[in-house]
């Protein structure tokens, strides 16, 4: 009997690396491969890496590192590095320079050839590190192996062409470029097909997609088609740009029994000066102003932003307005970040940066605020029935099942487990900052 060869994969950064590890899953699989969780058994190793944050050169150096003493033992195991962070200048080079050990190094636009690459290493190349300068047309047809059953990523389109002054995103992920609508809804229908009930539309900048195409299509005729899937139960999406969320796709969303009521809307700052200095194309009243006729047109919607703390130039009044936003706002989550230097964005480069114990002293002070609002947002759902999509059992208590509601709240709740993968109402019993309890009627 042949052996089972195994093959572990560690994804660090956004849902769409999420996305890019099942699809190297899914090209792996038809090879007779199996997934493992356990490193020490594995025949393949991959790092599927993320750039976005300061720290990631030092958190892939250790993990790749670490993997030495491995190689040494088993001279057949394949360790294959891809992702974001490979698509930096130079740092291919760094990877097989400091670890020679590392047999394959691709980027992000060349990941659908890893089969390829495999039967070379197997087939007797010493390493091979190959990196795309510039992205290639979609490739469509790519066999992905979903880490759930009922809910899945579906990307929409692929780059960004908003260069915001502290993001290396457009950089390692090329230019804006759309999938055809057709493919799209043909993924989704094959997924519903199989069972799934809820996808969730990926693209750095959902709200561009169709840009190019013909005929022409933007994202609110896009939510519209998919919307009339058959036996779909729920669409979410995510990022949005708030300069590119027109009043049309809103509507669309309110009007969409599909459509959840939650937007994922990046803010980054409440101050006018440093959006300018970000190069986020809105100012501080235009986004309150969207804000608003979100809110009029979905008055129970979901809304959560993004938030970065200290970059370069914030003034005290600066982080005074970052503050006085969350309080206007009063979002049900915000994602919080303390402003790390990426090496190639303009921002690295200015002379202003913020000294890191102001950084965290307000970092502090904003998380207090945020967990406060969020906290008092959440306990409005007190006493409340909701619908949930059953994903499972709870990673916190496994006595317990958890999913999510239309607007996104984590719900943990006592029901039977033959829920999973349905849609069940449950009735809000306590709330926490962060998540739900409840039970199912």
């Amino acid at each position: 009997m042949n052996e089972i060869l195994k093959y572990y994969i560690e994804t660090w950064g956004c849902q769409m690396n999420e996305e890019d590890s099942e699809k190297l899953s899914g090209l792996l699989i038809p090879m007779g491969y199996k997934k493992t969780s356990d490193k020490q058994t594995a025949d393949i190793i991959i790092f599927n890496t993320c750039c976005v944050r300061e720290n990631a050169e030092q958190k892939a150096d250790g993990n790749i590192g670490a993997l030495k003493t491995l190689k040494k033992e088993n001279p057949n195991l394949i360790i294959a590095v891809t992702g974001c962070m490979m698509q930096q200048e130079g740092m291919a080079k760094h990877i097989i320079t400091k670890f020679p050990f590392v047999d394959i190094i691709i980027g992000t636009h060349n990941a659908y050839k890893f089969p390829e690459y495999l039967k070379r290493i197997q087939g007797g190349d010493s390493s091979i590190v190959e990196i795309w300068d510039k992205e290639e047309d979609i490739v469509e047809g790519i066999p992905i192996d979903r880490e759930s059953s009922i809910k899945g990523f579906v990307t929409i389109m692929y780059g960004c062409n908003n260069f915001c002054t502290y993001c290396i995103v457009p950089y390692v992920r090329g230019r804006e470029r759309s999938r055809n609508p057709e493919d799209i809804i043909a993924e989704i229908e094959t997924m519903v097909a199989q069972g799934y009930k809820e996808i969730t539309l990926l693209g750095q900048n959902v709200n561009s997609y169709g840009k190019g195409l013909i005929p022409q299509i933007d994202f609110a005729e896009l939510l519209r088609r998919i919307n009339t899937i058959e036996n779909l139960e729920r669409i979410r999406f995510m990022t949005s740009h708030p300069k590119d969320l027109s009043l049309e796709a809103i509507e669309v969303i309110a009007e969409g029994e599909k459509l959840c009521e939650q937007i994922h809307l990046p803010v980054q700052s409440g101050s006018t000066n440093l959006l300018n200095k970000m190069n986020r194309h809105y100012d501080r009243a235009q986004y309150l102003e969207l804000v608003k006729n979100i809110r009029k047109t979905m008055p129970d919607v979901g809304l959560s932003t993004d938030i970065i703390v200290g970059f370069p130039g914030e003034t005290e009044e600066d982080f005074a307005e970052t503050l006085s936003l969350m309080e206007e706002v009063r979002f049900d989550l915000a994602f919080m970040y303390i402003y790390s230097k990426r090496k190639g964005t303009p921002a690295d480069e200015r002379l202003d940066q913020i000294p890191e114990d102001v950084k965290h002293e307000r970092f502090n002070r904003l998380v207090e605020v945020v967990n406060r609002i969020c906290a008092e947002k959440n306990k409005e759902y007190e006493g409340k029935i909701v619908e949930v999509l059953v994903e499972g059992f709870s990673k916190n208590d496994e006595s317990k099942l958890m999913g999510r509601t239309r607007t996104g709240k984590l719900v943990n709740f006592d029901g039977n487990s033959k829920a999973i993968g349905e849609l069940v109402s449950v009735q809000i019993t306590k709330a926490f900052s962060f998540s739900l309890i409840g039970e199912e009627i």
